[in-house]
């Protein structure tokens, strides 16, 4: 595939791409449509404090590590088409409830549940891997990203001007808001009827059970179940955080940590009803698939996702103390960190592609965001800020890059599991988003930035012992198993037996 191909707006995998990318960015705008309108929020309302916005902030990321992993069970059973619509129909109601709460429990409950929103990356990771063959799915996944990543940017340009150029007032925020969840919902219902998952004709593999991962051997099981209590586990930390900011009582605390605790309980125990009966009867070969690829990726999507969402949070007011800076002058500059994600990560798809060899880019990405990271650690106010920047955006394009290498090889690591896979290394971006966050809490933005480049470093040891080339990851099309002709007979058989009957 070339980059000239996306003009090619007659070709139906284009014109899903262009079709899935677009919801995806407007899920997004929605997804950060408050930090650009904070502070007319709190011109107009006159009891909203300060601290109650960056509540707001902790519980727009908070269910979204779930919902990735809800959503992620859902693609594999539903289909992304499905999905991706009543998401933007479903997410359009918490993010009106908020454009018009008149109460503390209104917005705060609203934007917690408007936070699974951030699970339409991996609906669009799905839908576009359905359209796209093994050798071009690398560019295809990186421009789905690349620009889906941009509307929280987008958001941020528009929002203020919309607020108060077309609606004014004091209510002018809650219009802009409220107009943003329109347009998603109709979207949602556009996108319902405007696609199909993937080419007319495509078998829309499945996993014999959807609320666990398949694995293929006892080892990679305990694997799966060491790997998935963090998914849940680190919502603990917002809990903790809350609870200091003294927005939950100590008997509130408590039933929420108990609440984690069952979860994370009830997914073990749905893991082992998965696998127990399948691992009995044995792993045909042919099915079998490297889970330590899976954990390699969960781990670079930690480092640099995670990384990217921490540093963009911190850079504004890094640069504004460092080198003295107006706010507008700061936040443009650490604007280009963002920016650059409508190039890099296109290309670590591409690059991904022309390669041919997915394991070796996504090794050089992860070494890069490690020394890019810790180049920045080095910066202070004695350096020219040209270099700073320059460093900045170098930074960022492995950062990106990376994202985008990530997610060209999950599509080729096992066909029928991408929904699952796509989720669990998605929702492991905002995991690292979490701890990343709350380590910045204690340290200085210098030794920020050298943990994260040890957290870039780490990940990359991971990739060279575990991340294995994936096999099919340039073929026309993706490897087929005997247990996923097994799987489309039965379905055949069951569609069948409906009809007759």
């Amino acid at each position: 595939m070339k980059v000239a191909d996306v003009f090619h707006f007659r070709n139906a995998e284009i014109k899903a791409l262009h079709l899935t990318w677009i919801a995806f960015f407007i899920t997004f705008y929605v997804w950060f449509n408050m930090a650009p309108l904070a502070s007319s929020m709190l011109k107009s309302v006159d009891w909203l404090t300060t601290d109650d916005i960056r509540l707001f902030a902790i519980c727009n990321v908070a269910l979204t590590i779930p919902a990735r992993i809800i959503v992620g069970m859902a693609l594999d059973r539903f289909g992304p088409r499905r999905v991706f619509s009543v998401l933007m129909v479903l997410m359009a109601i918490p993010a009106l409830v908020f454009a018009f709460g008149n109460t503390m429990t209104q917005l705060l409950v609203s934007r917690l549940v408007l936070s699974s929103i951030g699970a339409s990356f991996v609906v669009g990771i799905h839908m576009t891997a359905m359209w796209f063959k093994p050798k071009d799915i690398g560019f295809a996944e990186g421009f789905y990203a690349g620009w889906g990543n941009f509307g929280s940017a987008a958001a941020a340009i528009s929002l203020p001007t919309i607020a108060l150029h077309m609606y004014g007032g004091e209510d002018g925020w809650r219009w802009a808001i409220a107009q943003s969840a329109i347009v998603m919902a109709a979207y949602g219902v556009y996108y319902w009827f405007a696609i199909t998952d993937g080419p007319v004709g495509t078998v829309h593999r499945k996993p014999r059970k959807a609320v666990a991962l398949e694995v293929s051997t006892w080892g990679d099981m305990v694997k799966l179940i060491l790997w998935t209590i963090p998914l849940v586990g680190v919502l603990s930390i917002l809990v903790w955080r809350i609870q200091n900011m003294g927005y939950l009582s100590t008997t509130g605390a408590a039933v929420c940590y108990a609440v984690i605790f069952a979860i994370v309980c009830y997914q073990i125990v749905q893991i082992l009803r998965v696998n127990v009966p399948i691992l009995k009867k044995g792993v045909p070969e042919d099915d079998k698939y490297p889970f330590n690829s899976v954990a390699a990726l969960n781990s670079t999507y930690f480092a640099n996702f995670g990384a990217e969402l921490a540093v963009v949070s911190m850079l504004p007011m890094f640069f504004e103390e460092t080198w003295s800076l107006s706010a507008t002058a700061a936040g443009l500059i650490a604007a280009s960190f963002a920016f650059v994600n409508l190039v890099a990560r296109p290309m670590g798809g591409l690059v991904s592609d022309r390669m041919g060899n997915r394991r070796f880019v996504m090794l050089s990405y992860m070494f890069g965001i490690s020394i890019g990271f810790a180049l920045m650690g080095l910066m202070n106010s004695n350096w020219p800020l040209i270099i700073a920047v320059a460093i900045t955006v170098f930074t960022s394009f492995f950062v990106q890059g990376a994202e985008g290498a990530t997610f060209g090889i999950i599509p080729s690591i096992k066909r029928r599991l991408t929904g699952q896979i796509s989720g669990m290394a998605g929702a492991y971006g905002n995991v690292g988003a979490v701890v990343y966050l709350t380590i910045f809490t204690f340290v200085t933005p210098t030794q920020f930035f050298y943990i994260i480049a040890a957290g870039a470093f780490i990940s990359w040891v991971l990739c060279v012992m575990w991340l294995k080339e994936p096999e099919s990851g340039f073929a026309e099309e993706y490897q087929v198993s005997s247990v996923d002709l097994q799987i489309e007979e039965e379905e055949r058989r069951r569609q069948a037996a409906a009809t007759a009957g």
